[in-house]
């Protein structure tokens, strides 16, 4: 199953236009460094690998990520039989950890998600392996591993405390734990992560504001909280969820619940973390991605003993989660033109080449020396797009770019011409940063015949400051 999903998801990868984070974190790759302004460097690691084996291209991109998924399912199985799942469960946990929604539908993207996922798993397996075989040498990979997962995406800072959770809470653990392993693996993941504190350290805490920032509550929003979790049930798969909630029915599941404590006590201090935070903010749903290989093993030990409904349950849990994915997969592959969508989940992917040429010929035809956005994403998915043959710069969130090969070499005497969603397109504020400012009419992107995503075009010239390297600030920026 694992080199089938494989597969699919190589082919996949190859025919798929990058997403808007995608073609951003290719960009990163083109500059390597310790750290960037959203995340740490990880996943540009890996796409400058990728794109080093198999070309600067989607394929590319995605190589690793494609492997690592694959590899985290291995990971899953051997880890539910490490913690005393039968053959058949820890088979029935590596394959709904595949069954997963967020996995079956992405996990071929190139994002900070991917290599967390897989280095937290790889944490947990080599402390496993520890336990069991008291070797120093698996407590350094499982230090190692978690360094890894830091310099992956800052979730994983959770990572120590779980752990910390776990052993104290079991007998094995707590003796673990009077040994130098579980301590030198600390050292060793403190020193990988010193890297990126370095980084940010002489690059006035760059990333650490941007994700730090969002700590603090503003407000009291509980609507978020429902929000989280009816899409995290609907993204782990809800038949798969449901099981996650059969682990504290009654005392029957006991044994299950006590197998399960590793993987529930690992994700907990980060679990909890989400569910405060969306108290008073939005949780974007991918946050929660490098705990699910641990809830994929819990929810595999609820269903060891189904029975009656419990067992049909179990048998579409893969159905329900493969069989999504493939309708998605053939909608996109095959979209339903002249059928009029109110929202259409593949257009993000949709359109791009077409769209990036009649953006070439419009800025040739009134004379522009560049292309702008408001939007970063946007930024970069037409620095991904050959047919644009002129600088792409965005005009605000300078701080993105400093150090980035793309986005900052315009020659702004030259006209520009200004391409984004209308709403991110305000004249006004355009006006107090340039001394000409045109609009031009709209763009639109998308297959024929199905209702396309709208563009305003805007031609700019004669800027008020220094656009590449101020951009077009607070006070004139235009709003989203």
């Amino acid at each position: 199953m694992v080199a089938a999903l494989l597969i699919v998801r190589l082919v996949v990868a190859g025919s798929l236009h990058l997403t808007e984070d995608e073609a951003y974190y290719r960009l990163w790759a083109q500059a390597p460094a310790l750290g960037y302004y959203d995340h740490p460097p990880m996943i540009a690691w890996w796409i400058g690998l990728g794109t080093r084996l198999a070309g600067d291209n989607p394929l590319g991109v995605r190589l690793l990520p494609i492997l690592a998924c694959a590899v985290t399912g291995a990971l899953v199985f051997d880890m539910a039989r490490l913690a005393g799942g039968s053959r058949a469960t820890a088979e029935r946990a590596g394959i709904w950890y595949n069954a997963m929604l967020l996995v079956a539908a992405g996990g071929f993207l190139a994002v900070p998600d991917s290599p967390a996922a897989l280095f937290w798993a790889l944490c947990l397996w080599s402390a496993f392996r520890a336990l069991c075989s008291g070797a120093l040498a698996w407590w350094l990979a499982a230090g190692a591993a978690a360094g890894l997962a830091s310099l992956s995406k800052y979730s994983a800072l959770f990572l120590g405390p779980g752990m910390l959770l776990w052993l104290a809470g079991a007998s094995a653990g707590r003796a673990s734990l009077r040994t130098p392993g579980p301590w030198l693996a600390l050292v060793v993941a403190a020193a990988l992560f010193a890297l990126n504190l370095g980084w940010n350290a002489t690059h006035q805490w760059l990333t650490f504001a941007k994700q730090f920032g969002r700590i603090a509550p503003h407000r009291l929003a509980p609507r978020y909280l429902f929000e989280f979790l009816a899409t995290e049930v609907l993204l782990l798969n809800p038949m798969l969820a449901a099981f996650l909630l059969r682990l504290w029915r009654r005392g029957g599941e006991a044994a299950a619940l006590a197998r399960a404590w590793p993987f529930l006590a690992t994700s907990f201090p980060f679990v909890a973390y989400l569910l405060l935070h969306s108290l008073h903010d939005r949780i974007q749903a991918h946050w929660p991605a490098p705990v699910y290989p641990a809830l994929a093993i819990c929810a595999a030990f609820a269903a060891e003993d189904a029975r009656g409904g419990w067992r049909f349950a179990r048998a579409i849990v893969p159905w329900f989660g493969f069989g999504t994915c493939a309708l998605a997969a053939l909608y996109v592959a095959l979209p339903l033109a002249g059928i009029p969508l109110r929202f259409d989940p593949a257009l993000p992917v949709r359109g791009w080449s077409a769209f990036a040429r009649n953006i070439e010929g419009l800025r040739r035809g009134v004379g522009a020396g560049w292309v702008g956005t408001t939007s970063y994403g946007l930024a970069a998915e037409l620095a991904d797009e050959p047919a644009i043959g002129a600088p792409i710069l965005q005009i605000s969130e300078r701080e993105r770019w400093r150090r980035l090969r793309q986005g900052a070499w315009a020659d702004t005497a030259e006209s520009g011409l200004l391409v984004d969603l209308p709403r991110r397109i305000d004249i006004d504020a355009l006006r107090r940063c340039f001394a000409h400012v045109q609009p031009l009419g709209v763009l639109d992107r998308g297959p024929a015949g199905e209702k396309p995503k709208r563009y305003a075009v805007v031609m700019v010239a004669a800027p008020r400051r220094n656009l590449v390297r101020d951009g077009c600030g607070a006070d004139s920026r235009p709003t989203d």
